[in-house]
C-alpha cells in the first residue's frame, strides 16, 4: 500500500516540475519531492522483488492461477521488478548530486556515486541473463537502459571539465529517465493484473519510453539553445 501510495503520488507531482519554469522555487520545491517519494517507491520495490525471489509461488498466487511458471514470475516480478527499483533509485540520485555538485565536480567521484553507476550496470545484465535463461525478450531490451545509463553517467562522472550546460542536461536526463523507468513499472506491474494477456505486451512499454524521450530531446535542446543565445549575447557585448 505504501509502495502505490507514494509511487502514485510522486508520478502526479513528477509533472509539476517537468512542465513549469525550471530553477522557480516551485521547480525546487516540487522535484525534491517526487525525488524523495521515488526513494521510498524504489527502495519498497526492492523489498518486494526480494519477497518474489524467497517465495515465488506463494508471493504470486494469481500468476499461478493463469499458469505461469516458476521461472517467469521469478523473472519479471523478481529480477526485472529489483533492476528496475535500482535503476529509479540511480537516476533519481544522480539527478540530485549532479546538480547539488554542479560548483563542486569532484564530488561526483565518491565512492559511493560510482558504486551505484557500477550496480546499476550489473543488475542490468543481471537481468538481461535471466531475460535470456527464460526467452523473454522484454527484460533484454529493457536491460539496455541501464547498461546506458550506467555508462553515461560514469562518463560524465569521469569528465575532468564538464561545460556549463552539462549539468543541467544530465539533470534532465536523470530525473525525466526516473519518471520514465517508475511509469514503466506502474503500467507493466499494474497490467499484469488488470490485463494479464496485455501485460507483457511490448506496446505499453514502450509508451512511458517514448513519451520520456520526448520530453528529454525537449528540454535538453531548449537548454542548448538558451545557452549558445547566451554565448551570442556575451559576445556580442564584448565585441
Amino acid at each position: 500500500m505504501v509502495h502505490i501510495t507514494t509511487g502514485a503520488v510522486g508520478l502526479i507531482l513528477f509533472w509539476i516540475p517537468t512542465i513549469g519554469k525550471k530553477g522557480s522555487p516551485t521547480h525546487r520545491k516540487f522535484g525534491m519531492l517526487f525525488s524523495r517519494l521515488m526513494m521510498v517507491t524504489a527502495s519498497m520495490a526492492i523489498g518486494m522483488a526480494s519477497t518474489t525471489l524467497l517465495a515465488p509461488l506463494d508471493t504470486h498466487p494469481k500468476q499461478v492461477a493463469l499458469n505461469w511458471p516458476q521461472s517467469r514470475i521469478e523473472g519479471i516480478f523478481g529480477w526485472m521488478m529489483l533492476y528496475l527499483a535500482i535503476l529509479t533509485i540511480q537516476l533519481v540520485w544522480h539527478g540530485v548530486v549532479t546538480i547539488r555538485n554542479k560548483k563542486h565536480h569532484l564530488a561526483n567521484r565518491h565512492w559511493g556515486n560510482v558504486a551505484l553507476n557500477v550496480f546499476t550496470i550489473f543488475a542490468a545484465l543481471v537481468c538481461a541473463y535471466r531475460g535470456w535463461l527464460i526467452d523473454e525478450g522484454l527484460m533484454m531490451a529493457f536491460s539496455i537502459v541501464g547498461v546506458a545509463s550506467g555508462l553515461t553517467n560514469l562518463w560524465f562522472i569521469y569528465t575532468d571539465e564538464p561545460r556549463r550546460i552539462a549539468y543541467q542536461l544530465e539533470h534532465v536526463k536523470a530525473i525525466v529517465g526516473s519518471g520514465i523507468s517508475v511509469y514503466t513499472a506502474f503500467m507493466a506491474f499494474g497490467f499484469v493484473r488488470l490485463s494479464p494477456g496485455q501485460a507483457l505486451n511490448p506496446r505499453m512499454w514502450a509508451i512511458p519510453l517514448v513519451v520520456g524521450l520526448v520530453i528529454i530531446i525537449y528540454h535538453q535542446a531548449r537548454i542548448r539553445i538558451a545557452f549558445m543565445r547566451h554565448r551570442q549575447g556575451s559576445a556580442s557585448a564584448t565585441a
